[in-house]
């Protein structure tokens, strides 16, 4: 399968926008806590500008805030779905209701359509 046609079958799976999101993301595993960059978002997952540190054991589940503001933000528990290109992607296993809707709001404002957000998050609960 030539690179054009797997980025086609990729998109074509993708159910989930991804949001270019520029922010700080905290991240911890038992006691081991961390800092990342975060590329991009979406109702899925999320794409870090870093590949994890030697001590997370990628069967585990992580723990992830990523900071809106102060006193806003989207806590999520994620496992390791990638890591190549210095970048890893995370996927959500469990959030909570607050943090989705931080999340879906996002996406409406990144997308400039409710609908389409509501669309996902549709999808998202129909996943579960």
């Amino acid at each position: 399968m030539t690179d054009t046609k797997k980025t086609a079958a990729a998109h074509e799976r993708r159910k989930f926008s991804r949001i270019l999101f520029d922010a700080h993301v905290e991240l911890a595993q038992g006691e081991f806590h961390w800092r990342a960059s975060l590329l991009d978002i979406s109702l899925k997952g999320l794409l870090l500008q870093q590949t994890l540190p030697v001590e997370v054991v990628h069967s585990e589940p992580i723990l992830v805030k990523i900071l809106l503001s102060d006193n806003t933000s989207i806590a999520m528990s994620v496992t390791v779905a990638h890591q190549h290109h210095n970048q890893t992607g995370l996927m959500c296993t469990s959030i909570d209701i607050d943090s989705v809707s931080h999340l879906r709001r996002l996406i409406e404002l990144n997308l400039g359509d409710a609908l389409a957000a509501e669309r996902e998050l549709s999808e998202l609960i129909s996943d579960y």
